[in-house]
């Protein structure tokens, strides 16, 4: 059994916790930490599990990750704080010698862009420190990378072409909110679209290649195509692929709110003079629009997040898909989340479980793809994502 500690204690953190919580067989005691540690209590008093304890911290500053490492003594630290604070964290675990994971991969908090060059330089410390770090454990990135790499190893000899598509039909009653940290979700999408193709990288415009595609039990919606972290890695990984795209729903009604907010300014990231003080208008528009936790009571519909793939199989074209619809109501039923937490919560758990376990135990710094997806995919389901495959049914592609 091992000690985990949690730093984040947002949609996703309380699902995590949550999560651990289920298994304390491999889990034996759980601390969830944040600025903020009332967020943390909250948790905590919704399970009055005797396991899980909550403490403060600032993860931006490494001395108190590292303090708070060194009193609780984890064999583990699952990240689901900001994507600014992944490097303090990491370095954190690595003056303590304890694994690492998170979510979403590292971005400055004053750029708009995200990459995965500033964790891959960790690499070698990671190897000489005997410990691991997995990047990239949610859904996408996360089990997006696990089904392309099962794929790989149970259905091609080759990837030529994947399509990573992203559906979220469900409807939270709001004129408009985010399903994840507003901040960090509009950075992500306002951003140019970029797709990989025979070697090079293709920008476009933001929302300006769309198509409908057809989601698995929810039917045709219109996806834009949006870079993703995913792609970085998946192509690094894999390289027979030829092309990789990623695809994102959006209604008309959020974009066109979108569009507002981004013609008035309130979606910059520039700091502006507000009555003798500095603000970042992103970061004023976080405080205004809803709480991404606040909106699973209500929230109806499903997710359905799918990996197109099309390569060679014994010398023949072979396409197949691979994917996970999650159903809104039944997450905040199970743990008082929205499906989107849900779906990135549970990876998370299920990878620092096969860390602590042994079986995704590596020295230095690792892309979910780049292991073993068997264990994985086998205990996804176990953990409330079910998952389908779908081989050479040309109608449900993406071409």
């Amino acid at each position: 059994m091992a000690k985990v500690l949690i730093i984040g204690a947002g949609g996703v953190g309380n699902v995590v916790a949550q999560k651990c919580t289920q298994v304390p067989e491999v889990f034996s005691e759980i601390l969830i930490a944040s600025r903020t540690q009332a967020k943390c209590d909250a948790i905590a008093n919704s399970l009055a599990n005797a396991s899980l304890i909550t403490a403060q911290v600032d993860a931006d500053k490494v001395t108190e990750i590292v303090a708070l490492i060194n009193d609780f003594q984890p064999e583990i630290v699952i990240n689901v704080a900001l994507p600014y604070q992944d490097l303090s964290i990491m370095d954190a675990c690595l003056v303590t010698g304890v694994h690492y994971l998170d979510t979403a991969n590292y971005e400055p908090p004053d750029e708009a862009k995200f990459e995965y060059k500033w964790q891959w330089d960790y690499h070698e410390r990671y190897q000489q420190a005997g410990i691991t770090a997995i990047l990239g454990c949610g859904f996408d990135p996360g089990v997006t990378g696990v089904f392309t790499a099962y794929a790989l190893k149970h259905h091609f000899d080759e990837i030529h072409y994947l399509d990573i598509v992203d559906c979220n039909a469900g409807s939270h009653g709001q004129p408009f909110a985010t399903n994840f940290n507003p901040e960090i979700n509009i950075r992500e999408i306002t951003q140019k679209g970029r797709y990989y193709e025979n070697g090079t990288w293709v920008e476009v415009d933001p929302f300006s290649v769309h198509r409908l595609i057809d989601y698995p039990e929810i039917g045709a919606k219109d996806s834009y195509l949006l870079y993703h972290e995913e792609l970085e890695s998946l192509v690094k990984h894999i390289p027979t692929i030829k092309r990789a795209r990623f695809w994102m729903t959006f209604s008309e009604s959020y974009l066109t709110h979108l569009r507002v907010l981004e013609n008035v300014g309130l979606t910059s990231i520039e700091p502006i003079d507000y009555q003798g003080q500095q603000i970042v208008p992103l970061q004023f528009l976080k405080a205004v629009l809803p709480i991404p936790a606040s909106l699973g009571e209500n929230y109806e519909g499903k997710t359905s997040i799918c990996c197109h793939i099309q390569g060679i199989n014994n010398g023949k074209p072979k396409r197949y898909y691979i994917y996970n619809n999650c159903d809104h109501k039944e997450a905040y039923q199970e743990v008082g989340a929205q499906a989107v937490a849900y779906t990135t919560g549970v990876p998370a758990m299920l990878g620092a479980m096969l860390v602590v376990t042994k079986e995704w135990q590596r020295k230095g710094v690792f892309n979910v793809e780049q292991l073993n997806p068997d264990p994985f995919l086998a205990k996804l389901g176990t953990y409330g994502l079910p998952w389908h495959e779908v081989i050479n049914n040309s109608e449900e592609f993406v071409d």
